[in-house]
Order: C-alpha cells, then sequence, then structure tokens
C-alpha cells in the first residue's frame, strides 16, 4: 500500500496543534503495518534544515509549477524519521513568513501552490500511491485539481484520495477569485455550487464534494458534523457525502506520554505503583506555590483559552468549587478576558488556584501526572487528546459528553462496570458543577472506587497502533 500523506504540520519540524503530532505519529505507525508513505508538507522560515539534515531531491535547479498564468518556483528537500521520507516544499516567496499560518492577502495561494507543487513532486520522486490522504482545508483541493488539472497523465490516472477533517471549524474560506488562482474553472462558481459557500470560495467543501472518502478524529464527531449544531455551515454538503463519512479516534504517543518512562516527573509510576503518585502531586503543588493537602481534589487544565474549549461555563460556579476542598491548576494561553477571568479569582482565593501562562511542555506533564482530576468543559472537541493523557497517568478526566470526549470517556454514574470519569451532557454549569461534587465525593469518601477507575483508565489502549490498523482497512476499502 502507498500513500501520499500531504500535511500543513507535522512535528517536530512544524506544530500548531494536534494535526501536528497525528501527522507525525500515524504515518510511522502505518509504516509499521507494513505501509509505503511519504509525507509532504511547506518548508516554512522555522524548520531548521541543519538540525534536521534536509537534502535536496530532484533537480537541483528546482522546478517552476505554472497555475493560471502564473509561474512559481520550488525546491524539493527530504529527509527521513523513524523510516518515514518527509518531502518539503521550498518556495521562500510563500513559506518563509513569522508564521505557518497567516493573515496576508495570498494565504490561500499559499496552500493552492503547496498542493499542486505536492502532487508534481510525486512524478518528480517516482512514487505513485494508492491513495493521496489529504489533511484539513489546506490539502483539501487535491481531490478537485487532481481530477481538472492531473489525470489526463496516466500517472495520476488511478489515484484515490481521503480527507481528514481534524476541526469543520476551519474551511478555508476566500474570495470568488480564488477559483481561478486554483486553476479551477470558474464556471463552477456560483451559488450553491460545488465551489461556493455563502458567497465564498470554499476549500474544505470542494473536498468533501469531490474526495473519494471522508474521515474525521472520532466516531461520535463524525456523526454530530451531520448536525445544525456542530456542522459549521456544511451539515447539508457532508449530509450528501455521508455514506463514505466515517470516524477514526487519534492515538497518542506512548513514548512521550506515559508515567511509567516520562522524563519530566520526579518520580515515575504504573499500574501497580500508583502510590507514587501522590509525589508527582506534592512536586506540581510546591511549583505552583499551593500547599498539599491529602484530602483535596485537585483539578488541573492545559488548553488553549478559545471559545471551543468551553471555559465560560466556570463563570458561574467558580465560587462553589473553590470554596470547596478544591485546588486548581491551570497552564495554557488565548484570549485575553479567560486570562483576566482566572486572575479574578486567583485574587480572591489565594492559595486556591495557580495559573501559569503560555505553554510549557515540562508543566502539561507534572500538571498531567499530578492532578487527580482533568478538566475539559470543551463545546465541541473533535477527538481531544488531553482526555487520554490524562486516563493514562491515572488522572481521572472530568469532560462534556461531545466528540472524541464522549468516546474514550465514560461517567462512573452511568456504567459503575466501565466508568473512568465524569461525564455531563448539556453545557450547563449547574451539570458540570454536580459532576465536580460526585468526583470530590468518591476521591474523599471511596478511595478504593477512585483506584479502580484510575486503573481502568490506564490500561485503555490509546497507541496509534490501534488506530493506523483502522486507517489501513480504510484505505484498503477505498481501493476497492
Amino acid at each position: 500500500m502507498k500513500i501520499a500523506f500531504l500535511t500543513a504540520e507535522c512535528e517536530p519540524y512544524a506544530k500548531t496543534g494536534g494535526l501536528g503530532d497525528v501527522s507525525s505519529a500515524l504515518p510511522v505507525a502505518l509504516t509499521n503495518l507494513g505501509c509505503d508513505i511519504r509525507v509532504f508538507l511547506p518548508l516554512y522560515k522555522q524548520i531548521d534544515t541543519g538540525k534536521f539534515k534536509l537534502k535536496k531531491a530532484g533537480k537541483p535547479e528546482g522546478y517552476d509549477i505554472k497555475i493560471n498564468n502564473l509561474s512559481h518556483h520550488f525546491n524539493l528537500y527530504t529527509t527521513e524519521k523513524e523510516k518515514v521520507e518527509i518531502y518539503f516544499i521550498d518556495c521562500p516567496e510563500y513559506y518563509h513568513r513569522d508564521s505557518i499560518y497567516t493573515n496576508d492577502a495570498d494565504e490561500d495561494e499559499r496552500f493552492i501552490f503547496f498542493q499542486y507543487a505536492a502532487l508534481t513532486s510525486l512524478e518528480i520522486i517516482g512514487f505513485q500511491p494508492d491513495i493521496i490522504h489529504c489533511n484539513d482545508w489546506q490539502s483539501a483541493l487535491v481531490p478537485e485539481i487532481l481530477n481538472i488539472n492531473f489525470r489526463k497523465n496516466k500517472f495520476y490516472g488511478n489515484i484515490k484520495t481521503l480527507l481528514t477533517i481534524h476541526n469543520l471549524a476551519y474551511q478555508g474560506t476566500f474570495k470568488k477569485e480564488t477559483t481561478l488562482k486554483a486553476g479551477l474553472p470558474i464556471e463552477k462558481f456560483f451559488p450553491g455550487g460545488p465551489y461556493e459557500l455563502y458567497g465564498n470560495f470554499n476549500f474544505l467543501k470542494i473536498g468533501i464534494e469531490y474526495v473519494d472518502s471522508i474521515n474525521t478524529v472520532s466516531q461520535r464527531y463524525s456523526e454530530e458534523i451531520l448536525t445544525k449544531e456542530y456542522g459549521a455551515g456544511l451539515e447539508g454538503v457532508l449530509e450528501t457525502r455521508k455514506n463514505v463519512l466515517s470516524g477514526i479516534l487519534n492515538g497518542i504517543d506512548t513514548k512521550e506520554w506515559s508515567p511509567e518512562v516520562d522524563n519530566y516527573l520526579p518520580v515515575n509510576y504504573n499500574y501497580d505503583t500508583l502510590n507514587l503518585k501522590s509525589e508527582v502531586k506534592k512536586e506540581l503543588l510546591k511549583r505552583s506555590h499551593l500547599n498539599y493537602n491529602s484530602e483535596n481534589l485537585l483539578i488541573g487544565m492545559v488548553s488553549r483559552f478559545v471559545w471551543q474549549k468551553g471555559y465560560d461555563i466556570l463563570n458561574d460556579i467558580m465560587d462553589e468549587i473553590l470554596s470547596e476542598n478544591i485546588e486548581m491548576i491551570i497552564l495554557g494561553d488565548g484570549d485575553k478576558k479567560y486570562l483576566d477571568f482566572f486572575q479574578k479569582y486567583i485574587d480572591k482565593y489565594p492559595g486556591k488556584i495557580c495559573l501559569h501562562y503560555g505553554y510549557n511542555n515540562e508543566l502539561a506533564h507534572l500538571i498531567t501526572a499530578g492532578s487527580d482530576a482533568f478538566l475539559m468543559p470543551s463545546r465541541y472537541e473533535p477527538c481531544g487528546l488531553n482526555q487520554m493523557y490524562s486516563l493514562r497517568y491515572g488522572t481521572l478526566p472530568i469532560v462534556r459528553k461531545t466528540g472524541g470526549l464522549a468516546d474514550t470517556v465514560t461517567d462512573i454514574t452511568e456504567d459503575e462496570k466501565k466508568g473512568n470519569g465524569f461525564v455531563f451532557e448539556n453545557f450547563v454549569p449547574i451539570e458540570l458543577m454536580n459532576k465536580i461534587y460526585t468526583a470530590q465525593d468518591i476521591f474523599k469518601n471511596d478511595k478504593a472506587k477512585w483506584k479502580i477507575m484510575q486503573k481502568r483508565g490506564m490500561e485503555m489502549d490509546f497507541t496509534w497502533n490501534n488506530s493506523a490498523e483502522k486507517y489501513l482497512r480504510l484505505y484498503k476499502s477505498i481501493i476497492k
């Protein structure tokens, strides 16, 4: 099975979120299952070519691509990561910016060019894939570009396509003129037509319309996006393609996220030595300038502070939470209103709550391991990784019943035999408050039950091997 994997991010080269993790780990897991997979991404200014030992591929002088009378030059670079060949599209004109994504006027052109260059590179390196695996809007035009501009070349004649939607909210919407920039027929842009949505050219809609198969990063999310609440305006288009829509839960990197081997922890622990987890809690509280009390429930949060993540729900219940024997440690950054909100309660309840602003990988690991419970009250969550990390560390999640959170966390009051956390259904403060009270009650009064729940979570298999096997089955079904 030959797979070309197109992505805007890939850790450790370029990452802003979960897409970077997926693009790094999934190809490695697929290679271990016998796939021949090549990853393509732009060569951003931030990527250290020396550190990652990039070398030129193809002609030393590079290549020119003409799209709708505009010609652009690119070079192709490559390196290897865990037996996976990674290819970089080098075009300084487009990719030497201060950030991976921009609000620049040519943001559409940047990722149109990436898709053309990646497709062209397949023939340059002599790699004829069975499937091109596209990810999010930045590569969603590939199925249509392939159909309109590449199929006449027999090299591309039989290639199938898959589009993975990591977050439907980000769609790549631009003005009508982007149709011509993309080298696509302007007659397909009209109200209600395949290229148009609410008056704009929409990368993701076009991908959904023309790709052979679509999947999302959890089963629940693949069902939710067919509804008006979660469909972000594309629910109608998705409904017409639901026969080729499925969900595969992301995995986690257990070489980095495992309490047995985590180098960021003051002491390592496992299923059989859970009592050592309290030593991590003590260290976390010390670094956060909070006092240790074995009876206090410590709730951790690691997140971007944006509307999607749902922290507004805490507005009406923080006084109730912090008046109990509960402490909170938060790590993240984002919208200023959330920082101001947390700061208000730090001032009001000194010694009960700590905010670490920004992102710090060591602290993220400490909070995941040292907290008793991990809070994720998301409005929507396509997959989510933090709840899987916390389960692996014996830290019980408190989550909203949505997307990947619903697929991975089972509420203890709903199912005594499978419960591994606390789940509230509606985005209503009292529902969350009740789940926090339940968690506090079990933590304080039923240590045996708490430990059973911890071990239940630690036993769950969230490795990429499991997810990669499902992707391999999906690839085979697409080819059939």
